[in-house]
């Protein structure tokens, strides 16, 4: 079974908060890598769910994406679906991502 995914408003604002960081900070061509990188990830998690680490305190699993970035997300069985909650610059201070999980 294919697995619909479902981006919530704070994963589309952190997805385009790192496109932004990676055009600041070097080009277009690495933004499309990135970019790309992540389609794969989702086309891959759409076909295998469970591919990333639960994470019981939060109830959600997560995925690391490069060394830069982790994506936060929901199964939702019964809908067949994941819901995309976060991408996580891991740089960041720890202590903010439990604020937003």
């Amino acid at each position: 079974m294919i697995y619909r995914i479902e981006w919530k408003e704070i994963a589309t604002l952190t997805y385009f908060g790192e496109i932004n960081f990676i055009l600041l900070k070097w080009n277009e061509l690495e933004v499309q890598k990135f970019e790309d990188l992540i389609y794969d990830y989702l086309e891959t998690l759409s076909k295998t769910p469970e591919i990333g680490i639960y994470k019981p305190q939060n109830n959600c699993y997560s995925l690391v994406i490069s060394k830069q970035t982790t994506l936060f997300y929901k199964i939702i069985e019964d809908k067949f679906q994941i819901d995309l909650i976060l991408f996580w610059n891991n740089r960041q201070n720890p202590d903010d991502l439990s604020k937003l999980l």
